[in-house]
């Protein structure tokens, strides 16, 4: 199985920045390869693609498994076992999202909630444990929005990866209502500020 020129160079990129994900090369590899091979593949077939050993395809096949990036199938009247990656790559954005969430960040998360139930009386713990809070506070916030984007389908994704400056726009335009509100302005008075707050929602925004 030889490696058509494009396909061969994004797997080898994908090996190359292994070590910066966290990944050993032949994971980075292995995973290219089954995420643009238009049919499953099975541990020979990636061995000769890739020119690796059957224990380096199946140690390399075992994490990504365990990181839920690959599906195993079975063929009628074959015992092999074949590998492919998710189609839909927000599927992907998803797993790898969750699977970081888990590993890396959930620990720190329970750790940081343990160490705010303690009561110090140290200054520099009482300090440390503020900084531990304001860390805490936006971890949480982090994980929250994550898993609210863990519910979405892919189309609403893409849709708001879209709006771009447009939250931001939408988010200024809640402040200035919110301070026309505040201000207890009311009938006559409040009318024109909120015309204009509203005046440059955009225009989606506005039929939602």
């Amino acid at each position: 199985m030889n490696l058509a020129p494009l396909t061969q160079r994004f797997v080898l990129h994908f090996g190359e920045m292994g070590s910066r994900w966290g990944i050993n090369r032949t994971v980075g590899q292995i995973y290219a390869l089954l995420y643009v091979s238009p049919r499953a593949l099975n541990a020979d077939d990636i061995g000769e693609a890739l020119a690796f050993s059957r224990s380096n395809v199946s140690m390399g096949l075992k994490e990504l498994q365990s990181w839920n990036l690959v599906r195993l199938q079975h063929l009628p009247n074959d015992r092999r076992e074949y590998f492919q990656a998710p189609e839909d790559v927000w599927a992907i954005f998803r797993t790898l999202a969750e699977e970081r969430r888990k590993r890396e960040i959930d620990p720190t998360l329970s750790m940081l909630r343990d160490a705010l139930m303690e009561q110090p009386s140290a200054p520099d713990d009482i300090h440390a444990q503020e900084r531990m809070k304001q860390m805490h506070d936006l971890i949480e916030l982090m994980t929250g929005w994550l898993a609210d984007v863990q519910k979405m389908d892919s189309a609403t994704l893409v849709s708001l990866m879209k709006m771009g400056a447009k939250v931001q726009k939408l988010l200024e335009v809640k402040d200035k209502v919110a301070s026309t509100v505040k201000a207890g302005l009311t009938g006559r008075a409040a009318a024109p500020r909120l015309a204009a707050a509203t005046a440059n929602v955009p225009e989606e925004n506005n039929r939602s």
